[in-house]
């Protein structure tokens, strides 16, 4: 590509300056006429370019890409279909509150409305999943409409989120005048941490200082707190709940760490910190009939995680890490009015089912047909984890099975839209932005499927990752007295898809594997053959708890399973 046929001063070579000047240094794209000049204006800027095969994949790599980071992601989709595909990765960044900036292109102005080629409003599609979207038509606006998208989505007046600009092809060829080039537009802003009004932390820290049977449950706004939450949980003596959004947080040692018996200590604390965390399905909706009486105290840099479903008897809008290091402080000496019996009850419930859980896993058995228990491989797998790896899981079934199984430091799942099929791109994503660190992703077979194809670009780009795809043939549902379950065959069974095949096929170092005897060896094999993918033959017929219960997919639900019937006899006794 020419790219001196982009003039220095066009709209195109404006939007590259500003992501260089911003500390872009890879943009996740596919290509496109309508993007062509932003292409090769970014190009010519420097900034590398991972070239994908999915509009989709380019999103969910932007969205891993600013979560591992804490940096903005960005995604260059083209036109039409290049924006449909790209919906569900924007959708998922929506849900997840991840700072992503998608652009696009469009018809030249002359052609609009008139059926040109992918004559689509995009800006119109994607609003209602975005921070901010905006078609930019005028040249001299590119700039300051660049600045205000990425305030938006870095959560500058709200919550964070995707933000959305495309642009005619004309305005990105015009030129756009020095004067209107202002270098407040390009600089990077510092982001001021929320300070914690002092009248609320003490009306905090009176709660919870008087509590009996406190719950502290994190979610996205913790990544950033790690050091500070386990400070306040030492002193304060309160239990802890991690979520997938902030998974490794804290350390599974921890003697807060309650997980086990997630659905016991929700329904028996008296009073629940959410830190940086939404009261969704994953926590049944904050609902007295699981929470009872407790009283909230809600802490959150992003505002649609202090109200939602259930208001706190105090709410602070500020940074978590300075939050509760304000919590300390206003706490003092003051020893905690905490029932140490209770903790420690829930505490050895917790170690005695963790331990038992990992004996099981170990010991699973393979089928009648000698395939292996998804247990067994994640046993295997936790063996060869270590304190500096990344793992991505992903899945249906096979995820339910991840979530009680697996465990590092740093861990991304599909988070609350269930969207599947996040495992190769986050895990290409983590790949890139940290080679020196192991990067593993655990995935279901039927998930793997939905961005197979993005092997060739962790090949092409040769990222340094292992694949694990959980291959139990099975893609079909079942209906039991209205109940549904996920990932257990009816009628004809699926075939068992030669995963391993596939990635050699594109490049990719693959086995295939069937006896539980070969699993240490592959996985070591794999981790020194980066990148390499293992297809890992398993039992169809192993059903996680989740399934059992009618809620595979559902990460984190599980020990709510009855809360509907519990939330309906709640509101019939108040109605």
């Amino acid at each position: 590509m020419d790219s001196t046929r982009i003039a220095d001063n066009s709209s195109a070579a404006i939007i590259a300056r500003f992501l260089r000047r911003r500390g872009v240094d890879r943009v996740f794209a596919l290509c496109g006429g309508h993007i062509m000049p932003i292409w090769m204006s970014i190009d010519a800027e420097g900034i590398r370019i991972i070239d994908v095969r999915d509009e989709r994949a380019a999103v969910h790599m932007a969205h891993a890409h600013a979560e591992l980071t804490g940096s903005l992601g960005v995604a260059l989709v083209t036109a039409g279909p290049g924006l449909t595909n790209a919906i569900t990765g924007i959708a998922n960044a929506h849900v997840a509150r991840a700072p992503v900036l998608v652009l696009s292109g469009v018809p030249p102005r002359a052609q609009e409305n008139r059926g040109s080629l992918q004559d689509l409003d995009g800006a119109l599609l994607v609003r209602s999943i975005t921070r901010y979207a905006r078609t930019v038509r005028e040249p001299s606006l590119v700039l300051q409409e660049l600045d205000a998208a990425v305030e938006r989505a870095v959560g500058r007046g709200g919550d964070p989120g995707p933000v959305y600009l495309d642009f005619p092809t004309d305005t990105l060829r015009a030129k756009v005048v020095p004067a209107l080039q202002m270098d407040e537009h390009f600089r990077q802003k510092p982001t001021p941490a929320l300070v914690p009004p002092r009248d609320s932390l003490e009306d905090a820290a009176e709660i919870l200082w008087s509590a009996r049977r406190p719950l502290v449950i994190s979610g996205r706004g913790a990544r950033t707190a790690g050091p500070a939450l386990t400070r306040f949980l030492d002193q304060l003596g309160a239990l802890y709940l991690d979520t997938g959004e902030s998974r490794g947080v804290v350390s599974d040692g921890h003697p807060s760490v309650v997980n086990g018996v997630r659905g016991k200590v929700m329904t028996e604390a008296d009073v629940v910190v959410t830190l940086g965390r939404r009261l969704d399905f994953q926590l049944g909706f904050g609902s007295p009939a699981i929470f009872g009486d407790a009283k909230f105290v809600r802490i959150s840099d992003a505002p649609s995680e202090l109200s939602d479903n259930r208001r706190g008897e105090v709410e602070i809008h500020a940074d978590g890490a300075l939050t509760l290091n304000g919590l300390l402080e206003a706490a003092g000496n003051r020893e905690p009015a905490i029932d140490h019996e209770w903790a420690a009850r829930l505490r050895a419930e917790h170690e005695r089912k963790t331990e038992s859980l990992r004996l099981a896993m170990a010991s699973a058995p393979d089928d009648e047909n000698g395939r292996i228990h998804p247990h067994k491989l994640i046993a295997a797998l936790q063996n060869h984890i270590g304190d500096d790896d990344i793992v991505v899981t992903d899945g249906g079934d096979f995820l339910s099975f991840c979530r009680v199984g697996l465990s590092a430091k740093r861990m991304l799942d599909p988070g609350s839209l269930g969207c599947i099929g996040i495992g190769l791109p986050f895990g290409i994503a983590a790949g890139l932005a940290f080679p020196e660190r192991p990067v593993i992703v655990a995935t279901g077979d039927g998930s793997f499927g939905f961005n197979a194809i993005e092997i060739d670009t962790a090949v092409r780009h040769n990222v340094p990752l292992v694949v694990v795809v959980a291959n139990n043939g099975a893609w079909q549902i079942e209906v039991h007295d209205q109940r549904i379950t996920y990932g257990k065959v009816v009628g004809t069974e699926l075939q068992y898809a030669d995963h391993a095949a596939l990635a050699r096929a594109l490049g990719m170092k693959a086995e295939r594997i069937e006896s539980a005897e070969e699993l240490p060896a592959a996985i070591e094999w794999a981790i020194a053959n980066k990148p390499a993918l293992l297809d890992v033959v398993v039992s169809p017929g192993a059903v996680s708890s989740d399934s059992k219960s009618g809620l595979a997919w559902v990460p984190d639900l599980q020990p709510l399973a009855a809360w509907d019937e519990a939330e309906l006899k709640w509101r019939d006794g108040v109605s």
